[in-house]
């Protein structure tokens, strides 16, 4: 079992283990849901996680694949 304490402000440390394990870095979102009074915290990954690159390659539509990565790769 992992403890930590709740400050004067309502905010707590999540110990480096429970970090670790649930791959949390700074400015990451919990969710914290509830479960016949059971209460449950979880990393909170946004569904569309990709919305922010679509279109982020358009200027390259159309052009050879291979020669692209051949490219990339000089």
């Amino acid at each position: 079992m992992v403890k930590t304490r709740i400050t004067s402000k309502g905010q707590v440390t999540v110990p480096k283990n429970v970090r670790e394990r649930l791959g949390l870095r700074p400015g990451d979102e919990l969710e914290f849901t509830e479960e016949d009074g059971v209460f449950r915290l979880r990393k909170r990954v946004d569904p569309d996680v990709f919305k922010k690159y679509r279109g982020y390659l358009k200027d390259l539509a159309g052009q050879n694949s291979d020669e692209l990565i051949q490219e990339m790769r000089r």
